[in-house]
């Protein structure tokens, strides 16, 4: 790939950037910029602070994901617009500005948020006090009134103009049309065309209440025990509200999300209207699956930007997290007693990756490539250096257990996995049980590695899926 993105002036552009949002805070809110900071996200974001007649203020300037088209942040912007015009607690939009392509909101001052990534969680577990767990519960009650606010109140926006209205349609048109976007990008593979064919051929089909939904529920500020504010529309879609309750079960313990079954009781008492456990295990797997979709587009090498790293994790641990959803559903024992070999000794590769980490680590920061800009870099290397000692043993279980499945040899993993891949596209429903335990320790084996350990309960990176289906004594 050659153009602009391979001779661009990092300092240079993030200088532009600051002027552009400079130049829109003195022409849109009256004010001088004070201070400025470029959070720890995967999209481009900044916190604003400025003054303007002798008053104080901050905003959140919001930029677009470098994977994403201009539309995708425009789409976000008009859902929470409409959303505030309907009472519901987002911060309040200013609006749209060219240069950085972005949109500005209210700042949220609340207690510090964890960036939300995995390689955070790993590093430091997100914690639940007893505060946050009361705005939690509390939060129950908004997600609510999000989902009371009437479908047509998004008419204009052109991606939710047309709601689906059978039970298919319900269930399907979000990962459908995320799974379309990976085939398209070749990011699709046995494991997650596996997910794709099980999601469509167990849809629910006595399900047509339609409502508008956050996608990524479950993201909120809090300031003691009162939520300030609901954030992050920027996969809100319509559909199922048991859409929106699977997210719970998605992010945590990543996002620490408390007692998944007591928010369940509260959603439950607030709206009155019953939950369906086995369908929120349904949009788990779902909603699982169009995240490790998500996760690929992270990992694209020449976007700007980015975060390959945290596509990396996401890939290896919310993948083995759907499966383990669909097992909760079939009833399904997985192994989860699996181990490292011995390392193979290091390689010249390896020498050259820890020459990688080494002068990454000495890479000096700045306002453009910020330290924990640096650290994300120094990740990839230091995956890689734990990848080239076990790819061995991972590639040869890897094919060993499709053997067994299949019944035949192979040469390599791809002649493999592409045999499989023929065995999926059967669309047998007398594979999925083997199918959903062969792929769960494929991505166990993925998870240890990159994680450089055996599976350990005390890292919230091997934590299991937490049930929510009540099983009778003896199931």
């Amino acid at each position: 790939m050659t153009g602009a993105e391979d001779t661009i002036d990092h300092e240079a552009f993030e200088a532009q950037c600051r002027a552009g949002i400079e130049s829109w805070v003195a022409e849109h809110l009256g004010g001088e910029v004070v201070a400025m900071e470029r959070l720890e996200r995967w999209r481009p974001q900044w916190k604003v602070s400025y003054t303007s007649g002798g008053e104080t203020g901050a905003v959140l300037v919001r930029g677009n994901r470098p994977i994403a088209p201009v539309d995708a942040l425009r789409f976000e912007m008009a859902c929470m617009q409409i959303l505030e015009r309907n009472g519901i607690l987002v911060p309040h939009i200013h609006g749209w500005m060219d240069e950085p392509v972005a949109f500005v909101m209210d700042w949220v001052e609340t207690e510090d948020r964890a960036p939300g990534m995995l390689h955070t969680a790993m590093d430091t577990p997100s914690e639940m006090d007893p505060e946050r767990w009361q705005a939690t519960l509390g939060y129950m009650t908004h997600l609510a009134a999000v989902h009371a606010v009437p479908v047509s109140e998004f008419a204009d926006v052109k991606q939710l103009a047309n709601p689906p209205s059978e039970p298919r349609d319900i269930a399907l048109h979000a990962v459908d049309r995320m799974y379309a976007m990976g085939e398209m990008a070749g990011n699709i593979d046995p494991s997650l065309s596996f997910l794709q064919m099980w999601l469509r051929r167990n849809a629910p089909t006595d399900r047509h209440d339609v409502r508008f939904l956050c996608g990524d529920a479950g993201q909120f500020m809090s300031r003691g025990i009162d939520v300030v504010a609901l954030l992050d529309f920027e996969i809100a879609n319509v559909g199922d509200t048991h859409w929106d309750l699977a997210c719970f079960r998605g992010r945590h313990p990543y996002e620490n999300m408390g007692d998944i079954p007591a928010l369940y009781r509260e959603y439950e008492r607030v709206t009155g209207t019953p939950i369906d456990r086995r369908v929120v295990g349904y949009y788990t797997v779902a909603f699982l699956q169009l995240a490790v979709i998500g996760a690929t587009f992270f990992m694209m090498p020449e976007i700007r930007g980015g975060n390959w790293i945290e596509g990396m994790l996401e890939k290896a641990s919310i993948t083995r997290r759907a499966y383990e959803a669909i097992a909760e559903l079939h009833g399904l024992d997985l192994d989860h007693d699996l181990t490292l070999p011995d390392p193979t000794p290091d390689s010249l590769e390896a020498s050259g990756l820890r020459k990688l980490i080494a002068d990454i680590g000495r890479l000096p920061t700045s306002s453009a490539f910020a330290e924990w800009e640096r650290d994300l870099l120094g990740a990839i290397p230091d995956f890689l250096l734990n990848y080239t000692r076990y790819r061995s043993w991972f590639e040869t279980v890897s094919r060993t257990d499709i053997e067994a499945f299949l019944g035949e040899s192979f040469d390599d993993l791809a002649a493999a996995d592409a045999a499989l891949q023929v065995r999926i596209d059967t669309d047998d429903p007398a594979d999925d049980d083997e199918l959903v335990r062969l792929m769960h320790r494929r991505m166990l084996r993925l998870s240890m590695i990159t994680a450089g350990t055996n599976p350990d309960e005390t890292n919230p990176f091997f934590y299991v899926l937490e049930p929510v289906i009540d099983r009778e004594p003896g199931e």
